[in-house]
C-alpha cells in the first residue's frame, strides 16, 4: 500500500520547497519510487526537483470534456495514454503536474476517470506525494485517495497561522479522509512565535516540527538550482529528516548518497 501524503497551507509558506526536500530524503533512503504531484497550479515543484513537462493533467481533461479523442479510442483508454503522455519519469522519481483549475462546464465524469485512474496508478510507488494549493481543490474534488498524512505549513505570522487553521478546519468540513493532520512551523527565526503559539494553543492546536530560516536554500533559488543537489549540511533538511523519522519509523537498509554530495 503507497504511502499518500499531501502538503497544503497559505501561498508562499513553503510548501513545494517542503515536497522537494521530503522527496529528497525518500530518494536518500531509496524509499523508491515517488510520484511527485504538483496540485497547485501556481506552484514551482518541477524547477525544486530540477525536471521538466511539455502537458499537464489539465489539458487531457479539457480535451476529454470537449471530446477531443481519437476515433476507435474509449474515454478511459485515452485518459491512460494521456496521462502516461504527461508522466515525467526519472530514475525513482516521477512527476504529475494537475495544472490549471477547471473551467465552465461539466468536468464530473472526467473526474471520475481520472479519480480511478489515478488510484490504479498510485498503487505503484513507495508513496504519493502532493503539493496542493490552499484551497486544497483536488482533495475537495476526492481526485485523490484518502491520505495518510497531510501536512499544514505556517510561517510564524499570524496571518499565515490563521489561514493555516482555515486549511484544517476545511479539511475538517469536507470530511476528507486523513488519518493524521500535522502543522508544521516553517522559516522560523528566534523570538517571533510567541503570538502564533498563543493562536495555537487557543485552538487546542500544536505543532509537529519547526522549519529553521535556510540561507542554503535561498542561495539555491537565487541560483535556480534544483533542491535534489542540496548537501547534508542544509538546515531545512535536516529538519525534514526529523520529520520523516516520527511518521516513517522503519530505517531502510539501503540508504542511498546523498544527491549533493561528491
Amino acid at each position: 500500500m503507497s504511502l499518500r501524503i499531501a502538503v497544503a497551507g497559505k501561498g508562499g509558506t513553503g510548501k513545494s520547497t517542503f515536497v522537494a526536500l521530503l522527496v529528497y530524503h525518500l530518494l536518500r533512503e531509496n524509499r523508491v519510487p515517488i510520484l511527485a504531484v504538483d496540485a497547485d497550479p501556481n506552484s514551482n515543484l518541477n524547477e525544486l526537483l530540477g525536471l521538466e513537462y511539455k502537458q499537464t493533467v489539465a489539458d487531457i481533461r479539457e480535451e476529454m470534456r470537449d471530446e477531443k479523442i481519437p476515433v476507435g479510442m474509449t474515454k478511459p483508454d485515452y485518459l491512460e495514454y494521456s496521462v502516461g503522455q504527461v508522466l515525467v519519469e526519472s530514475k525513482g522519481l516521477d512527476l504529475l503536474v494537475m495544472g490549471r483549475p477547471e473551467g465552465q462546464g461539466c468536468y464530473c465524469f472526467v473526474n471520475e476517470l481520472l479519480r480511478n485512474y489515478l488510484s490504479r496508478l498510485g498503487k505503484n510507488y513507495y508513496a504519493v506525494i502532493m503539493d496542493n494549493e490552499a484551497g486544497m481543490e483536488h482533495l475537495s474534488r476526492r481526485t485523490t485517495d484518502n491520505l495518510d498524512y497531510l501536512f499544514i505549513l505556517s510561517e510564524p505570522t499570524l496571518v499565515s497561522i490563521r489561514s493555516a487553521i482555515k486549511i484544517y478546519e476545511t479539511a475538517k468540513q469536507l470530511k476528507l479522509k486523513i488519518d493524521k493532520i500535522f502543522f508544521i512551523l516553517n522559516r522560523t527565526k528566534p523570538n517571533i512565535e510567541k503570538s502564533v503559539e498563543e493562536v495555537m494553543r487557543k485552538k487546542n492546536l500544536s505543532f509537529l516540527s519547526r522549519i529553521p530560516e535556510d540561507d542554503l536554500i535561498h542561495q539555491f533559488a537565487e541560483q535556480g538550482k534544483n533542491l535534489l543537489d542540496l548537501s547534508a549540511g542544509s538546515l531545512a533538511s535536516q529538519a525534514i529528516v526529523e520529520i520523516a523519522k516520527k511518521i516513517i519509523n522503519t530505517p531502510h537498509p539501503d540508504p542511498l548518497p546523498f544527491r549533493g554530495e561528491d
